[in-house]
């Protein structure tokens, strides 16, 4: 368990910049910064950004101009997604409504912004015993996967609901098993991805799955443990039964806007003829 107490945070300073996870944003005016147990958020004045066209079109109540209806219904199509980290006990949990119309890609970022991750790890999706992740040189052996940014969430779904597993961090081995159901027309005055509600903490980065995660945890409640100081430090203040839902919101806020700016360029396209 010292191993895992001592276990770099090394991604940590490059997942403050890269990461969906709502740490650094300064498109959306937060700005923040996250250690594997502590978030921190910083609002930036109103006047501090210019409000883009692509947010004003998020409430509109009549969709997007130039698009066709059937485009349109596409794009406003979302799904109830509920994310279990399997195995947690306390089950670990997050639910979204998520647009069917985004890449596997864009379901990742937002796995990881409702999950608490860095985005610092390998990862992959499981659908139907076929493999989408990032295309990588090697695949070490195993069956090559399908590149997740090129594959639409709507291509996959099977009504009435669809089992999808995901892997986070292949060393942790966080396995994370998503439901989808309730495939319906969105409501074209709200933004979507779009946090509906969860239970228990995530964990922390590089804690040695879910093995090394609770025995953190028995150590740090333990003072008899011969880790408890050690462990103790590491939590820092780490509550698993308390978690902060407004960073969760602004990551998933920030994947909206980016969508919300997909809007913008169609709004500008001329419905095709049907002459």
């Amino acid at each position: 368990m010292t191993a895992n107490f001592r276990a770099a945070r090394a991604c940590e300073t490059n997942a403050i910049s890269s990461s969906p996870t709502g740490l650094m944003i300064p498109q959306s005016g937060i700005i923040g910064t996250r250690s594997a147990n502590r978030v921190s958020i910083q609002l930036r004045a109103p006047d501090a950004f210019p409000q883009t066209a692509a947010l004003e079109l998020q409430a509109h109540p009549r969709g997007i101009v130039g698009m066709t209806t059937a485009a349109a219904d596409k794009f406003y199509e979302i799904a109830t997604v509920r994310i279990e980290l399997k195995d947690s006990d306390p089950l670990i949990w997050r639910q979204v409504e998520v647009p069917t119309s985004v890449t596997l890609k864009t379901l990742h970022d937002i796995i990881q912004a409702t999950m608490g991750w860095f985005d610092c790890h390998l990862w992959e999706f499981t659908i139907a015993e076929r493999r989408y992740g990032l295309p990588m040189d090697e695949d070490w052996g195993t069956e090559t996967r399908a590149d997740a940014s090129n594959i639409r969430l709507r291509d996959l779904l099977r009504p009435p609901s669809t089992m999808i597993d995901y892997i986070y961090d292949f060393g942790d081995c966080w396995v994370h098993r998503l439901t989808i159901t309730n495939v319906r027309a969105g409501d074209a005055t709200l933004s979507y991805p779009r946090y509906i509600g969860g239970e228990q903490n995530g964990p922390p980065e590089h804690c040695g799955g879910l093995s090394g995660f609770y025995e953190t945890l028995d150590a740090a409640t333990d003072p008899e443990h011969p880790d408890h100081a050690e462990a103790k430090l590491w939590l820092d203040d780490y509550d698993p039964n308390e978690f902060d839902e407004l960073p969760i919101k602004y990551a998933l806020g920030r994947i909206a806007n980016q969508r919300n700016a997909a809007k913008a360029r169609l709004a500008k396209k001329k419905p095709e003829s049907t002459n």
